[in-house]
């Protein structure tokens, strides 16, 4: 384990090495021909036999990695292009490393997408595995669900987002539209239905879907200045606010948020399944929908407005159906496993 001596400066465009033990100086600098030619937003180390391997993103549409043994030119280079023509389109601003899942890895872009990406991928273009859009700027969260690291969480404009990596067009789950811009979220590492938000307006955002999905479970004014950075501690009890003033407030969280409730994870993973199976029934329907306009398209038929808008409430209205038809259908099966439990 590497010690508490690393210095990283986001501003800056080089890698920096420091140890505080030696001075207030850098005692290794990346090149700066060979370095990101925009800011450095992101570092992450890697999980690897010698530890001294991270990687790195930047505006610069670029994700390096470096070994800091040898740091005069990075080791490798990912261009961030989803248009397979080898020049960077889309500016890196967060990352997100899963160390059980150490071949893959996640961008989110100042454009508002988020990339999936596979570092072994045999060639560069098939190293993007799958982008998915959704926010409205720059992406400054990106966090897999410690519990269900298939689910990701996701921060940006006035909203924070829950994925599925099985679906790419939406998100399953998202917060209301804020008044005040989003900055920072995380997961608790020790509840799988808790995450975290901070807004420019200098509130934190506790979020517990056990409880409810529609607003905060808390709000909580730290701050009149904007926080910008959140950091949780590894037991889920204690939780740092940087603000842009450049305070940092510690903040201790109660038992109900800091231990793990009973059948919370069974409970979580249900609510998962049922908004993923709901937002699979609505992606199928529009792709029918879209499907029978372009056969009637094709053989020269004309729709109207209205048609289209009662086409669509038809759509909304029948998937909706199959939606509370799946939910009954598991309810059922739970009542069922529990009589016979208690037989």
């Amino acid at each position: 384990k590497l010690p508490d001596c690393w210095r990283f400066k986001q501003w800056y465009q080089r890698r920096v090495r420091g140890d505080t033990r030696k001075g207030s100086q850098p005692i290794e600098v990346s090149a700066i021909s060979n370095s990101h030619s925009d800011p450095l937003y992101k570092c992450i180390f890697l999980t690897s036999k010698t530890g001294t391997e991270c990687f790195t993103t930047s505006t610069d549409g670029q994700v390096l990695w470096w070994d800091i043994r040898k740091m005069a030119e990075p080791t490798e280079t990912l261009v961030l292009d989803i248009t397979k023509k080898g020049k960077p389109t889309l500016g890196g601003i967060s990352l997100e490393y899963e160390p059980t899942m150490p071949t893959k890895f996640m961008v989110g872009t100042e454009q508002g997408i988020v990339l999936s990406c596979n570092r072994k991928a045999k060639t560069p273009a098939e190293r993007i595995v799958a982008n998915f859009s959704g926010h409205y700027g720059p992406v400054y969260a990106l966090q897999r669900n410690p519990f269900f690291p298939k689910n990701f969480l996701t921060v940006g404009d006035w909203t924070a987002r829950i994925w599925s990596e099985d679906l790419r067009e939406s998100s399953i789950m998202w917060t209301k539209f804020h008044k005040s811009y989003l900055t920072d979220g995380c997961w608790s590492p020790v509840r799988p239905a808790v995450f975290f938000t901070s807004r420019m307006d200098g509130c934190l955002d506790v979020w517990d879907y056990m409880f409810k999905q529609n607003d905060p479970t808390l709000s909580l004014q730290v701050c009149d200045d904007a926080l910008n950075c959140l950091r949780i501690q590894d037991h889920g009890s204690l939780m740092a606010c940087g603000s842009h003033s450049g305070n940092v407030t510690l903040l201790e969280l109660s038992e109900s948020l800091s231990q793990q409730q009973r059948n919370e994870k069974a409970s979580v993973t249900q609510i998962f399944e049922r908004e993923t199976k709901r937002e699979k029934i609505l992606e199928s329907r529009y792709r029918e929908m879209k499907l029978k306009e372009r056969a009637k398209s094709q053989q020269g038929e004309d729709k109207s407005g209205e048609d289209d808008e009662e086409n669509a409430e038809e759509l909304i209205e029948e998937a909706d159906k199959n939606f509370w038809f799946t939910v009954e259908q598991e309810k059922i099966g739970i009542e069922k496993k529990e009589k016979e439990a208690e037989q």
